[in-house]
């Protein structure tokens, strides 16, 4: 799939992105990130998009923007047609795709994570639906020995079994060992690079893997963009984003792109539970993640039990002011993932106030018309009746995730507070949640 640029994808490129053709070099007036950020609120407010700044009424929103950004940098950005058109021929030859924050095919995960944060452009290749699965982010050292690339690989390969997608950086190390153990066991797979996302696209190892849909490599970074420290750095935050549920197989302490990563998401993002190894030769960078509040990593050894480390989940807070906030007119509000606070152990009745509310039969909005304490009780009324409806067979969380149109770590919330209301049960054999006979016909 290589989507047609979208002429607000174009305006963004043309301000934010280095555009390597060749040997050319990086404009020195491209905007930062901080930057376009204020540059996009400022559009939002004197609402215009980006692709307007291309428009024949471009003059005077540029002046509009002088207070934000320099009129004239931003119209020496703009200029920059020619070259923009010869970087899209060269990545459509490569089957490389770009997407910008302002599509709609941007991943709503990365959208209602980070929000702003979020990259305004990713480039990539492969099946983009894969960005929306969730799965297992492992992480970890470049340089490890033997036992431990066995080990990650073993991780790989289970969760290829399970049905769960692999999510990493596609570091030397860990990373790559991880990725190769779910391709291996015909996993699905998505590579968060931090650098030269062209030529590992172009790998021959890798292009049957692309198009056949197991694989998709993408990038905040310019496809032709050689490594940079800094970049691996803030890369991480996408991989733990994407992803359900992480795993950390090696990291250093207080040092290091891995340490750097998963502290984040502990200290601060808390997107997902954070798991650090736990077989095998401790490390003092380990311990310094379980301080923080990592949790051991049981090493599962079968399906039943690797599904249970999933049920780890990260509540969802009531939305803040900005949950819902879009940078353009047509980006929509999504109700996944706001930022979580603390993990809660499986089959446990507490849980947080429900974002997103399904539709629900007129039969089933009768168990929700009773008087209820609050709001957010009035609204996990009705997903608690439309997921009674569903669990008349087993499903699993995925699957009504799927039917919900809510993210992965939502379904599960709403599924184990019901699980501790005594509503519904998860069953082993087969694998999923369905209601408990007593309460089928309620």
């Amino acid at each position: 799939m290589t989507p047609v640029l979208s002429p607000n994808t174009q305006a963004i490129l043309l301000l934010t992105a280095p555009l390597i053709a060749g040997r050319a070099t990086a404009s020195p007036d491209l905007l930062s990130p901080g930057d376009y950020k204020r540059l996009a609120r400022h559009l939002r407010e004197i609402q215009h998009q980006p692709a307007d700044l291309l428009s024949p009424d471009a003059a005077e929103i540029l002046r509009a923007c002088q207070p934000v950004i320099d009129e004239s940098r931003l119209q020496k950005l703009l200029g920059r047609g020619f070259l923009l058109s010869q970087v899209i021929e060269r990545w459509q030859a490569r089957a490389i795709w770009v997407v910008s924050r302002a599509d709609a095919e941007y991943p709503r995960r990365l959208k209602a994570r980070l929000r702003e944060d979020a990259p305004a452009v990713l480039y990539g290749c492969g099946d983009m639906a894969l960005l929306e699965t969730g799965g297992l982010a492992v992480v970890g050292s470049r340089h490890v020995n033997d036992a431990l690339v066995d080990y990650t690989m073993a991780v790989g390969r289970l969760a290829a079994r399970v049905g769960r997608t692999l999510v990493s950086g596609g570091a030397k190390g860990i990373d790559q060992a991880a990725m190769r153990g779910a391709l291996e066991g015909g996993g699905k797979v998505c590579g968060v690079l931090a650098d030269r996302l062209e030529k590992t696209t172009m790998n021959r190892e890798h292009r049957n893997l692309l198009l056949d849909g197991q694989l998709v490599l993408i990038s905040p970074y310019d496809p032709s963009a050689g490594f940079n420290v800094g970049n691996a750095m803030q890369r991480n935050k996408l991989i733990y984003a994407l992803a359900d549920t992480s795993l950390v197989v090696s990291s250093d302490l207080n040092k290091g792109g891995t340490w750097a990563g998963a502290a984040e998401q502990l200290d601060k993002l808390k997107f997902v539970p954070v798991f650090i190894r736990s077989p095998g030769e401790s490390s003092v960078g380990l311990d310094g993640l379980r301080k923080k509040g990592a949790l051991p990593w049981r090493h599962p050894e079968d399906v039943d039990s690797f599904e249970d480390m999933f049920d780890v989940a990260m509540p969802t807070p009531t939305a803040s002011p900005q949950a819902g906030f879009a940078l353009f007119s047509n980006e929509e509000p999504t109700s996944a993932d706001a930022k979580p606070t603390e993990p809660v152990p499986p089959d446990t009745g507490s849980a947080p106030q429900a974002e997103s509310e399904p539709s629900a039969s007129t039969d089933d909005v009768k168990e929700s018309a009773q008087p209820e304490s609050n709001p957010a009780e009035v609204l996990f009324a009705a997903v608690r009746a439309t997921i009674k409806q569903l669990l008349r067979t087993p499903m699993k969380d995925a699957e009504v995730a799927a039917a919900l149109d809510v993210s992965s770590s939502q379904a599960k919330v709403w599924l184990q507070r019901l699980v501790g209301e005594g509503v519904i049960e998860k069953r082993k054999k087969p694998v999923g949640y369905v209601v408990k006979q007593s309460g089928l016909f309620e």
